[in-house]
């Protein structure tokens, strides 16, 4: 297939030549063969590193993504999966032209057309739809790229114009993101390169290893400097292997290992009293509430010794600076809001934010100045007010009829950045959804994913080696820009492209959506950023203080960390921070006796990389993390087939039998695209679309099963 921009029927928009796209990143000889060339750009995926790249260029094509040396927070080194980002570009089933359906939903069966005749035919069917209720159309999107401009720019403004429903993105952070605006007003925290400083790091609900690489660069450097590294998380993970303890906390139990912390900071006085009487607000209350957790209680309710939690108080009291890295594991259970609310609270009991390598951090995006409204635009919605539909419970609204609590029913979908019928809880649900025969679904994609089987139409997206993006992170405190280092291959567009030629099919001639990607990237942070070093180095750092909240400024409304919100009060909801069981409590039901969790696989991002060959066979097979207690009454050795269920469906995989998990508890390693495991599903089978405490997020890690051997049956 020609190396073109788009195919020969595309629209003809002023904007989309190679050199629009391409601006000043590379010249158009650059895509010619014979040229070589180095190009800066950011890594698109959802890690809070956001590290910098550079991709080396001959002949117009890629052969090389790098780390950028010069980058001070990732310094060159990228993850496994990145480093290999190559493999991703040039992929042998990469989708490369538009691909229409011609089989049943589902089989995966399709046949090339022109862009022209797949947008023409998409805007008569959204415009028809939209003629009855524009509500009855979604998007769905996360984060599959977390660029500002491929990500919700342009797209945004088509969905505004249009008067589709609006997405509530939840799946992944929003309890513990309203757990932290709740105390600390904002998704802020300590800086991560004073981390290297601190003198006790608690890595809390994080694999750092495999999901934080450049943090635990500089966890590893402050251990070298004499720093004690705690890990608490139910699953003996690679990081906590590495850490000097590991205290593994039943599933959904972190806000009772937190409150009994506080217990003992309280009972012992081990508090900065100066900080929480300058810069904290409703101590008393939280006082008498640690006050019910002593060690013994929160030991029965989280299964660890009462003595490990008094020691982990004792040294978390005594040792300055100390600092917690907390990440969104802990918060995938029903009380995941109130967990972070609780941990949220700890450093300014014991004052750790005076200390630069004090304090917490669980993310800093909250941090940078993005103009959300110049991208995206709401006020082309010209106040008309649409229905929200949560994303987490996508397969209930898939199958809902009309009603005057929901509204019209779902006709249409469009998904780009996002594999809901992998990732999405309850997947047998969102399966059904997605295989209505009338439901029109459309997919932007680089490959025939889960989802993109069940589309009626399937576009080409590009890569982030062919496209222009900016990006912030939510580790580091560092703008990164993408330039683009290759022309699109085949006859992929960027998805602000496709949005705005699918704006162009359906009529509309708004200068708003004749801007192009550079603009975009101009416009996200105005001039809050300067561009021209962007441009020159491909980053600039925001200007953070090393120690944000040494003297408080907490950017809640009082400007103190806020141990109680009134505004949650206000709203009927506890003002305090407290441990709420799970949905699914460990023990409190016989036939699924196994509490389950489903952590990233190493070599997988979500469902990202799943179908790159050389990652895949490092992971080897879906697999289920099985303690040795628990595997051998059930006759279930390493390599067994096995049936792991419960009242929502089952899932069959191949058995572990490890001590990385921890007796009563199970771990489905995911995501795996459900067409590449035994019997057509993944993990997704078991987890519900019960959500959180705040935050309306995904319980994925509040869920119960058993497991039996499963013999020869799942072969089939």
């Amino acid at each position: 297939m020609a190396n073109s921009l788009a195919a020969p029927g595309a629209l003809p928009l002023p904007h989309t030549g190679p050199t629009a796209l391409s601006g000043t990143a590379a010249s158009p000889a650059d895509f010619r063969p014979g040229a070589s060339s180095t190009v800066r750009g950011a890594c698109p995926h959802d890690c809070p590193d956001t590290c910098a790249l550079v991709t080396t260029v001959e002949g117009g094509r890629a052969v090389r993504v790098q780390g950028n040396p010069d980058h001070p927070m990732t310094e060159g080194v990228l993850c496994t999966k990145v480093s290999r980002y190559t493999e991703r570009t040039y992929h042998a089933e990469r989708v490369l032209t538009p691909l229409r359906r011609v089989g049943p939903k589902g089989a995966g069966r399709f046949i090339p057309c022109s862009w022209e005749d797949a947008l023409t035919d998409i805007a008569a069917r959204l415009a028809g739809i939209a003629a009855r209720d524009p509500q009855a159309i979604v998007p769905y999107s996360y984060a599959g790229t977390m660029g500002l401009v491929q990500g919700e720019a342009m797209a945004a403004r088509f969905f505004n114009k249009l008067g589709a429903s609006l997405l509530d993105r939840t799946i992944c952070a929003s309890a513990g993101g309203e757990g932290l605006v709740t105390t600390l007003g904002g998704r802020v925290g300590m800086r991560m390169e004073q981390f290297a400083h601190s003198k006790l790091i608690l890595i809390w609900g994080s694999n750092s290893i495999a999901s934080n690489l450049h943090f635990w660069r500089l966890a590893q450097e402050a251990k070298r400097q004499g720093a004690r590294l705690v890990c608490i998380d139910p699953r003996r993970t690679e990081t906590a292997e590495k850490c000097h303890e590991h205290i593994a906390l039943l599933p959904g139990t972190d806000a009772a290992l937190a409150l009994a912390l506080m217990h003992e900071l309280v009972v012992n006085d081990w508090l900065d009293h100066d900080y929480i009487a300058r810069h904290t607000l409703g101590f008393e209350p939280l006082r008498e509430r640690a006050l019910q957790w002593p060690p013994e209680r929160a030991a029965e309710v989280c299964g660890v010794p009462a003595e490990q939690i008094r020691r982990l108080a004792r040294d978390y009291a005594h040792t300055r600076p100390a600092a917690i890295r907390l990440n969104y594991g802990m918060q995938r259970a029903r009380g995941g809001g109130n967990a972070v609310r609780a941990v949220a609270c700890l450093p300014a009991l014991v004052g750790a934010w005076r200390h630069p390598a004090g304090g917490l951090l669980l993310s800093n995006s909250g941090r940078f100045p993005v103009r959300s409204e110049a991208l995206q635009r709401p006020d082309l919605l010209a106040g008309r007010r649409p229905r929200t539909i949560n994303m987490s419970t996508i397969g209930d609204d898939l199958l809902r009829e009309a009603s005057a609590d929901f509204g019209p029913r779902i006709e249409a979908l469009v998904v780009y950045n996002s594999n809901p019928v992998a990732v999405a809880p309850q997947s047998s649900k969102v399966a059904r959804g997605f295989a209505r025969e009338d439901l029109f679904t459309v997919v932007l994609e680089h490959f025939l994913t889960d989802t993109a089987d069940h589309a009626d139409y399937v576009l080409p997206a590009t890569t982030q080696l062919e496209h222009w993006d900016i990006h912030l992170s939510y580790g580091h405190t560092d703008v990164l820009l993408n330039r683009p280092a290759i022309a699109p291959v085949g006859q992929a567009l960027p998805n602000s492209e496709i949005f705005r030629r699918l704006a162009h099919a359906m009529g509309w001639a708004d200068p708003y959506f004749g801007e192009d990607d550079e603009s975009l990237c101009r416009a996200a942070y105005g001039e809050a950023v300067d561009w021209q070093r962007l441009m020159a180095q491909g980053f600039a750092a925001l200007s953070v203080p090393q120690a944000p909240f040494a003297e408080g400024g907490f950017p809640t409304p009082s400007g103190r960390c806020e141990f109680y919100s009134q505004r949650l009060a206000a709203q009927g909801l506890d003002g305090l921070p407290d441990w709420l069981p799970n949905h699914e409590p460990a023990g409190s039901d016989l036939r699924h006796p196994l509490a389950m969790i489903s952590p990233p696989a190493r070599n997988f991002l979500n469902s990202t990389f799943v179908n790159v060959k050389s990652l895949r066979d490092i992971e080897g097979r879906p697999l289920l993390e099985i303690h040795p207690q628990d595997a051998a009454p059930r006759g279930i050795d390493s390599g067994t087939l096995v049936r792991v269920f419960n009242e929502r469906g089952e899932y069959h995989c191949e058995a572990e039998v490890s001590t990385r998990a921890r007796p009563g508890v199970v771990h489905g390693l995911g995501i795996w695209w459900r067409k590449l495991g035994p019997r057509g599903t993944n993990v997704n089978e078991l987890t519900s679309q019960k959500l959180t405490d705040l935050g309306r997020a995904p319980v994925f890690y509040d869920c119960l099963v058993q497991v039996e051997a499963a013999g020869d049956e799942a072969a089939s």
